[in-house]
C-alpha cells in the first residue's frame, strides 16, 4: 500500500496529464534507443526514478524532471509550459476595457 502524502493526491485529470508526460518522455527516449540507465546516468538520478517519471509519478521533483528533459536534450520544452495563457490574456483585457455607462436624462 502507498503512503499517502501530499505528493500523490492528485485529481484524476492531473493524473492522467501527468501520465502522458511521462509517455512523452519515454517515448523521446526510445526514439533515441537510450536505455533508462544511459539516461539515469546523464540525469544524475535512479534508474528506478527514470522509470517513475515515465510512468508519470506525482512524487518525482519538478528538477529531476528537468534534469530528465536535459539528458534527452529536451530542456527547452519547459518554457513551452503555460506560454499561451488564453484565460489570462482574457481576464487582463477585461481589466482594460473601458467600463461603458449608460448617459443620464
Amino acid at each position: 500500500m502507498t503512503k499517502s502524502t501530499m505528493g500523490n493526491k492528485l485529481t484524476p485529470k492531473l493524473q492522467r496529464k501527468l501520465a502522458i508526460v511521462g509517455e512523452q518522455i519515454k517515448l523521446a527516449r526510445l526514439r533515441r534507443n537510450l536505455s533508462v540507465a544511459i539516461v539515469a546516468s546523464r540525469a544524475t538520478c535512479s534508474p528506478l526514478t527514470v522509470a517513475r517519471i515515465e510512468k508519470g509519478s506525482p512524487t518525482v521533483a519538478m528538477g529531476t524532471y528537468l534534469r530528465v528533459l536535459n539528458a534527452l536534450q529536451l530542456e527547452d520544452d519547459i518554457l513551452l509550459l503555460a506560454q499561451q495563457d488564453p484565460l489570462g490574456h482574457t481576464l487582463r483585457d477585461l481589466q482594460l476595457t473601458d467600463r461603458l455607462r449608460a448617459s443620464k436624462l
